[in-house]
């Protein structure tokens, strides 16, 4: 039987399995199965050669029982509304798991960035924001960088708002930068929360950070970033990373700053010195004691799981493995950080800058730094101790946490 990948079914899936394990009706996973609001939008703009170009985009606010919604915009050729439904839920979880006070949401817009002048990404990011500027807002929903947006998207984003409300609402973005209401630690954040979460997965297995073999896949912001922390902070060994175009490999490891020196050049860590071609297949096979998938989704299916060979499987990515690979892992004693635990430290440092620019006061990096850790050392362990009592694996242990904490304000409400 051929898999389901559809982002969203899987999705559903894995809270159907968690409800149960919970207790829960089939009222309650029909309730929380679906957004409580789905925005489908057209963008036409002029292009730099003068042409019109329509632009499909999305915005899925999934619950907001917990708080204002919160969730990245992604900016991507192969954008769907089942993923940015699926993504809004995960979010959802992963604050609800790290218990922060928000919702779940997510964005997107199908286009292909690379291909488009600076004037015409400010072009489309205030226009987006100009669509939904009527059901987002600091209480409301705040958006955030994803999958190719960055900081000064955000600016723009952000400017367009702020000129529409006619006031400074600073707290209606995040990952903005630092002079105009960003926070600091934001750019490392995801890599970060992460590498906690990886540390103290270390000390349940007795692994030795510092002799640790270390394979990532996908070498963006947050891959990049957990290849230099490891490298720099935890004396790890990267053996192999890679991108859209492939991968490298060098088992005597290899630099993440060389790595990200090169990348820049020549846009691709493919042709790094010393080191070997090989596939991002091939990558997500190596023997290593620690796997961690930083790219797209669906990676680890049924398919390739037999073949994964690591000890502690980091999911930086969204949704990188399917349900019937969690299932082989955990029967194999892989231990798996799942996604919306492992790269939860974005949001969390979002959430942070919200408080920040609610304020009007800027904390220190390493005041920003510690508190995420304290999040995600206790969200880790209240993972890993709520796996253990269902006797069932880790993203399991995850979304028991999270749903019954957005049932629970979602019944205080009166909602349910």
């Amino acid at each position: 039987m051929v898999e389901n990948l559809d982002p969203f079914q899987i999705a559903r899936k894995q809270l159907s399995d968690a409800c149960k394990l919970n207790g829960y009706d089939n009222e309650i996973y029909n309730t929380l199965s679906t957004p409580e609001r789905f925005v489908e939008i057209k963008i036409t703009m002029k292009m730099d050669d003068g042409t019109l170009k329509t632009f499909k985009g999305f915005r899925c606010q999934y619950n907001s029982a917990r708080g204002p919604m919160k969730g990245g915009i992604r900016w991507h050729p192969d954008e769907s509304a089942s993923l940015v439904k699926a993504l809004s839920a995960w979010m959802t979880w992963k604050t609800a798991c790290v218990d922060i006070p928000l919702g779940g949401a997510k964005g997107g817009i199908i286009c292909n960035p690379k291909e488009m002048s600076s004037r015409e990404l400010e072009t489309l990011a205030r226009k987006y924001i100009r669509e939904i500027a009527d059901i987002i807002g600091p209480n409301i929903d705040v958006p955030a960088p994803d999958v190719y947006t960055n900081a000064q998207i955000m600016a723009w984003m952000m400017d367009e708002y702020e000129k529409i409300v006619r006031k400074h609402a600073p707290s209606v973005i995040t990952g903005k930068p630092i002079p105009i209401g960003g926070s600091a630690g934001r750019t490392i954040a995801t890599a970060q929360g992460g590498m906690y979460c990886i540390r103290e997965a270390a000390k349940d297995l007795g692994l030795n950070l510092n002799a640790a073999t270390v394979a990532i896949q996908g070498y963006g912001n947050a891959g990049s970033w957990a290849a230099k922390v490891l490298q720099d902070n935890y004396k790890c060994k990267i053996i192999a990373v890679s991108d859209s175009l492939g991968g490298i490999y060098n088992e005597n490891g290899i630099n993440s700053h060389e790595t990200t020196l090169h990348k820049e050049k020549t846009g691709t860590v493919v042709g790094l010195k010393d080191t070997k071609q090989i596939s991002n297949a091939e990558l997500l096979e190596l023997d290593c004691d620690i796997l961690i998938p930083a790219a797209l989704e669906n990676v680890i299916t049924k398919e390739n799981v037999e073949k994964i060979n690591c000890k502690i499987l980091a999911e930086l990515a969204n949704g990188p493995t399917t349900p019937k690979a969690d299932e082989k892992l955990f029967k194999n004693g892989i231990l798996v950080i799942p996604d919306f635990l492992c790269n939860a430290g974005g949001v969390t440092v979002s959430y942070f800058e919200m408080t920040q620019g609610f304020y009007l006061h800027a904390w220190t990096e390493d005041e920003v730094l510690g508190a995420l850790d304290r999040f995600m050392t206790k969200a880790y362990r209240s993972t890993i101790e709520q796996a253990q009592k269902f006797n069932t694996h880790n993203r399991m242990g995850a979304y028991t946490i999270a749903i019954e904490r957005v049932v629970t304000a979602m019944r205080l409400r009166g909602w349910i």
